[in-house]
């Protein structure tokens, strides 16, 4: 009795300091979640859709964000965009890499340097951004996440869901307004928003006045059509599912191999389950307890 009363307790001490965190305000926008071909148990990234999301970077992020944590020659390597060796090799020749041991202090880049900025202080990039520094995209899209209302995070357990940050990054890059909506929520006194000077309206960016403009406009980037001579749409939108899943691959390179450990390590744990059980009944058999 004593135990049972222990428990309740416990539980409803846990539901007490719980319960602010279930009264979240989810009233903001929902940021649909993407059918990603890495989601899931078994995904896995697609090669295409990595290149392509790679030409979205270097032709339109590059300019302002940097990669500090991406080596060249990662690119080349299975599971990631697997361009070629010459393909990495030429195009790190074609960025120029500060090195105080060069000549003039500066040289041609090979495969094992890491992506240059394209700031060399953060004071510049803050003076070319309007004050604004962009962050850097290396481990970006872990860093970013979508919230689901109690209590449907719990089914995220069991889907394996941890897409959130190129979710978040897509509805980012297609949330932009021209102008302020009509619907746009009012200031905490009130008042109706107000966009500050060189501020731009997103749907979803927290506080809803964000510092970058729109990178992203229909055929910007012009995609090469594949080996298998597919056509990809070049749009807003298909442009920020190529460089949202770019972006999850720089920030989680192993994430294949790290799935396939944990089935192989969930495999193993079933089969000595199983071991285990049949050596206890093996021993106990016939023994009376």
């Amino acid at each position: 009795m004593f135990k049972t009363k222990t428990i309740l307790a416990a539980v409803a001490l846990v539901a007490a300091f719980a319960a602010p965190a279930f009264a979240q305000d989810h009233s903001g926008p929902h940021i649909e979640k993407q059918s990603w071909s890495f989601g899931g148990l078994f995904g896995t990234y697609d090669q295409n859709q990595l290149q392509r999301g790679f030409q979205v970077f270097r032709e339109v992020c590059s300019n302002c964000h940097g990669a500090r944590l991406i080596a060249f020659r990662t690119l080349a390597e299975e599971g990631g965009p697997h361009f070629s060796e010459g393909q990495v090799k030429a195009l790190a020749a074609e960025y120029n890499i500060a090195d105080p041991t060069a000549e003039g202090g500066t040289r041609k880049g090979v495969a094992a340097d890491r992506w240059p900025s394209p700031f060399a202080t953060d004071q510049d990039a803050r003076d070319a951004n309007g004050g604004a520094l962009p962050p850097d995209f290396s481990v970006l899209a872990k860093a970013r996440g979508v919230t689901d209302a109690f209590p449907w995070w719990i089914t995220n357990y069991f889907t394996g869901y941890s897409e959130g940050g190129p979710d978040y990054i897509h509805a980012l890059m297609n949330g932009y307004h021209e102008e302020v909506p009509e619907n746009a929520p009012h200031n905490a006194d009130g008042t109706p928003f107000a966009l500050p000077e060189g501020k731009y309206y997103n749907d979803y960016f927290p506080g809803h006045a964000i510092s970058m403009p729109p990178p992203l406009s229909d055929g910007q980037v012009t995609y090469v059509p594949g080996e298998d001579g597919v056509t990809v749409p070049e749009t807003t939108n298909q442009y920020s599912e190529d460089v949202s899943a770019f972006m999850m691959w720089m920030a989680e390179p192993g994430l294949v191999s790290r799935k396939e450990t944990g089935f192989k390590v969930l495999l193993f744990l079933i089969l000595f389950a199983g071991l285990m059980y049949a050596t206890k009944r093996k021993i106990w058999q016939g023994i009376e307890h």
